[in-house]
């Protein structure tokens, strides 16, 4: 059921619909439920923050070029251009990021072995700072993923420790070519003493251990650990975070590495870029390293045909006299000699272009390809399909590192790479035309001068043919050679685009993390929101009446007056306590209940009072005993009437009384109302218990021998107080409040639900109840409890106007006392 339903009666209701000032107090009345919240999530963020190793983070700066050899001139033949800076940019950073890449550094500087040592929290990474170092042997097996415990004993020698458990097997990595292996062992520890230097030879690790004397401290423990190579290459594939220092330069990169040790992380940052500025410059070299490798298996060739033709020329001149000829024959040679150089350029361009075009037909991997300057091809068309095949090529073969075969991005590669091929292998088929047209010209002018020879004699004419060879050949040779030496200083001279601005270096940076302060903050907040929030969900789920304002907000009957919990044997806490508090409140309502009875005109007539409540556990017969026990300690001659048929209780706190008689046996003749009627120990007051439990109750208590049992009693009582059933529950006490001249209605704080008040005030705003008032019962003084209670009652309970002097202090118990100090008691 929800709060806001009772808070909306369109009489008795003071129309507010949720009660925030309420909250507001409800909150400050726990403040110290929250301040310990608070408290305790300190003391778990600072159990955090202490056991937390610090986290740092440092960077490096690299600009990526446009760098062009400096040997780089118009005539240079194999140059290359890459494509500018812009597409650099995106593939060294997607390249940082590949899984190659990683492997190569963390590799480089065997990442995969750790050295640790015991801190006061947690296993410290001392790296370099360890007083040894361990060579491993890569072609055999590390134990894995495992402590191994190395004891400094002297200068000389150690001890290794490992503890197996109850395991019977482990598993070894060989980080050269990452292959795993799994061992027996012997479940339990493992010990053996090492001389420092000594070869470790074990199924499950070798290597060899070195000292570092200046900086082991004695008695100090220390562990070794190797780590899957994977898994170390994938913490660290995504590790380096990597972006433009700014839109302006952004061609200017910042790398970042965060972790928990300084000297790994300068070591990665400064291994990353050497790494990458090395293979970028190896990829750079790709196209000269080509050439040289087509030049290097031509040269081979023509250098072969150079010593033929020298062996003829020397094998002739030994056997023949002839070492001159005419100058109109040196003419006719000269122009043959030129006539061939043409001709072995022609077929030197025709040979490359077969070569190119079979290669393009038969391979995929086109960044092998030679560049055709290095043959004297001077087509621009074809050099520049070279150029965008190979760039294309070295694009393709970069996102291999980062990209799954299948990618969208592949396609788009290969289908630039077919439609460049396609156009190339059109303009070779073009060329290679031109080319044998060329060839067929050189071919009828050489015939057309050898035709002037044929008078000459056959010596001399074999001279001219074999002087020609030989100059042919060494002019291929030197043509050749000079391109070998062009590549290969153009290879030596190449430089990197990627340029180190600003390496990585511990400057002793503070750590970033972890963010002890943001921890605190964090924890403040939950401490104070977590108990908040819980209790404004309590609030929004309370349904219990908590204080007089809630009572004056949801009903316009008057509240008489507050009445304190007190903890006592039985209901006769007037009589048996009466400088308690509670005593004091009973002595307040009867005062308050004489202005009631002064309206009313009864002569000399005894005054009845009915007590009810809405259900059962309110405090209504605790109140009648005592209401009827403080009127007969005024000298009221009071009666006490037990008219809850169905669960009569008033009589159980009495001594010597019983309910054997009662209420019911007058109402249904059995005995005269002298013979009911029970005397107590407390002067003035007697008690008319209820008897029987009856069949009946309600027909009973609504025949006219009750009328007339009430007005016997009035002309010999002057007080008569009816404990009657609950409202909530039965209509007997409707029936019942015709009789009474004034009608106590009570109220349990923290227990009576706000919606039992609808019903009463519906009856209280019909005529069906009047003169009725609120007591509430179970009142607690909350001194942080500032609801406004306005009600001018210096009786309630704890020490009100009277003060400590005239009231009994309660006896409180320890439990009572705790939950008082947090403000649920």
């Amino acid at each position: 059921m929800d709060n806001n339903e009772y808070y909306i009666d369109d009489q008795d209701s003071g129309g507010i619909g949720f009660d925030i000032k309420g909250l507001f107090f409800k909150i400050l009345n726990l403040w110290k439920l929250i301040v310990i919240c608070v408290l305790i999530a300190l003391g778990v963020a600072y159990y955090i923050n202490v056991r937390k190793q610090s986290i740092y983070r440092l960077n490096s700066l690299i600009s990526i070029e446009n760098d062009q050899n400096p040997f780089f001139t118009a005539n240079t033949s194999i140059s290359f251009n890459w494509g500018g800076v812009s597409g650099k940019v995106g593939k060294i950073i997607t390249e940082i990021n590949t899984r190659t890449h990683n492997e190569l550094v963390v590799d480089s500087l065997q990442f995969y072995k750790q050295y640790f040592i015991q801190g006061k929290y947690h296993m410290e990474d001392i790296y370099t700072s360890a007083p040894f170092d361990f060579t491993i042997d890569k072609t055999r097996y590390q134990l894995l993923n495992r402590n191994i415990q190395l004891t400094h004993i002297d200068d000389t020698s150690y001890e290794l420790l490992i503890d197996f458990g109850e395991s019977t097997s482990v598993i070894g990595q060989s980080y050269k070519d990452r292959s795993k292996e799994r061992f027996t062992v012997t479940p339990g520890e493992f010990k053996q003493v090492f001389k420092y230097g000594q070869p470790i030879e074990l199924p499950f690790l070798n290597g060899v251990i070195h000292l570092k004397p200046e900086l082991v401290k004695p008695g100090a423990v220390y562990f070794i650990k190797f780590s899957n190579f994977d898994s170390v290459v994938n913490r660290y594939k995504n590790a380096v975070s990597i972006r433009p220092v700014s839109r302006d330069a952004s061609s200017v990169l910042r790398l970042s590495l965060d972790g928990m040790n300084k000297g790994k992380i300068v070591d990665y940052l400064n291994a990353t870029t050497a790494i990458l500025s090395r293979t970028e410059l190896q990829r750079k070299n790709q196209y000269a390293i080509n050439t040289i490798k087509f030049i290097d298996s031509t040269l081979s060739s023509v250098g072969d045909d150079l010593k033929s033709a020298t062996d003829e020329m020397n094998d002739f001149r030994k056997k023949n006299k002839v070492f001159d000829v005419t100058e109109e024959l040196n003419v006719v040679s000269s122009n043959l000699k030129e006539l061939d150089r043409s001709k072995e350029a022609e077929k030197m361009k025709l040979e490359y272009l077969n070569s190119l075009e079979q290669y393009l037909l038969t391979k995929t991997d086109y960044t092998k390809i030679a560049a055709p300057t290095s043959v004297g091809i001077t087509e621009s068309n074809i050099i520049t399909s070279v150029r965008n095949i190979t760039s294309l090529a070295v694009e393709r073969q970069k996102l291999e590192y980062s990209a799954k075969e299948g990618n969208i991005l592949f396609k788009d590669l290969d289908r630039r790479i077919d439609a460049e091929k396609n156009v190339l292998l059109e303009t070779i088929t073009a060329t290679k035309t031109t080319i044998s047209s060329q060839l067929n010209t050189i071919n009828r002018n050489i015939g057309r001068l050898e035709a002037q020879l044929n008078d000459l004699p056959e010596d001399q004419q074999e001279y001219l043919k074999i002087q020609r060879k030989l100059d042919i050949s060494l002019e291929s040779y030197n043509v050749y050679q000079s391109k070998l030496s062009e590549a290969a200083i153009v290879k030596a001279a190449n430089v990197s685009d990627i340029v180190v601005i600003d390496e990585a270096k511990d400057i002793g940076n503070g750590p970033i993390g972890p963010n002890t302060s943001l921890n605190y903050i964090m924890a403040i907040m939950l401490g104070l929101s977590l108990p908040i929030a819980l209790i404004f969900t309590l609030f929004l789920l309370d349904n219990n009446i908590h204080g007089p304002e809630e009572v004056s907000r949801l009903s316009k009957i008057p509240v008489l007056g507050l009445v304190g919990k007190y903890k006592h044997d039985n209901n006769l806490v007037v009589y048996e306590k009466p400088k308690s508090a509670v005593a004091e409140s009973f002595r307040a309502l009867r005062s308050s209940l004489q202005f009631i009875y002064r309206k009313q005109d009864n002569g000399d007539l005894g005054r009845t009072l009915m007590v009810t409540s809405s259900v059962s556990g309110e405090g209504k017969t605790f109140c009648s005993i005592n209401m009827a026990t403080v009127y007969a300690l005024s000298g009221k001659k009071t009666i006490l009437i037990g008219l809850d048929l169905r669960k009569p209780k008033v009589a159980n706190d009495f001594p010597n009384i019983s309910n054997d008689n009662g209420v019911v046996n007058y109402l249904i003749g059995e005995a005269p109302i002298n013979e009911v009627i029970q005397p107590t120990h407390i002067e003035n007051l007697d008690i008319l218990p209820s008897g029987p439990i009856p069949p009946n109750p309600s027909e009973l208590l609504m025949g006219d021998k009750l009328k007339d049992l009430l007005e016997q009693l009035r002309e010999t009582y002057d007080i008569i107080v009816l404990d009657t059933p609950p409202l909530g529950l039965v209509t007997d006490a409707l029936e019942l409040s015709h009789y009474a001249d004034a009608s106590i209605f009570m109220i349990r704080l923290d227990y009576t639900k706000k919606g039992m008040l609808k019903f009463i005030n519906a009856k209280y705003r019909s005529g069906e109840v009047k003169n009725i008032s609120y007591v509430l019962n179970f009142y607690k003084h909350k001194s942080a409890n500032k609801y406004g209670y306005g009600y001018g009652y210096g009786y309630g309970y704890g020490y009100g106007a009277y003060g400590d002097a005239y009231h009994e202090k309660d006896k409180r118990s320890f439990l009572d006392k705790f939950k008082s100090w947090f403000g649920f008691g």
